[in-house]
């Protein structure tokens, strides 16, 4: 069964959330799927998460993240950047029944409002992301 969320839609029916597993830790290595010039991207925070004391925060898809460039253009390494996270390895299950995974964990920079920074977005998206992010839907090539 999936969780309620306190939010409420305008028409008064509580919405749910999906059970992602929260799987990327914060210190893990993801790669850039976008043209901004950045390959591989360090995430340093996971933005929003309230968590258990000495508990390791994690992200999933569709999640704010503060990340460094690891790899990539002068310009854009060591300093502290925000990005969305548009895929992940490890397999979640929708509400509709169907299983998904990529074969990546990838992430996508963007200002901290939410504007993408690339003009393009490589590979697939997942529709989670797409629904919470909708300046990376209108980027996204594919939205699996």
């Amino acid at each position: 069964m999936a969780r309620r969320s306190r939010a409420v839609a305008e028409v008064g029916l509580l919405l749910t959330k999906p059970n992602i597993p929260r799987t990327i830790n914060v210190g893990s290595y993801i790669t850039c799927t976008d043209n901004s010039g950045a390959q591989v991207l360090k995430i340093i925070q996971v933005m929003g998460l309230k968590t258990r004391l000495r508990r390791q925060p994690a992200a999933c898809v569709g999640d704010l993240v503060a990340v460094t460039v690891k790899k990539g253009d002068i310009e854009l390494r060591k300093k502290v950047m925000y990005a969305v996270i548009v895929r992940q390895r490890k397999p979640y299950r929708r509400p509709d029944g169907t299983w998904i995974m990529f074969e990546d964990t990838a992430g996508v920079l963007v200002t901290p409002e939410g504007d993408v920074k690339a003009t393009e977005i490589r590979g697939p998206v997942a529709k989670e992301a797409a629904e919470r992010w909708p300046k990376i839907a209108n980027l996204a090539s594919i939205i699996v």
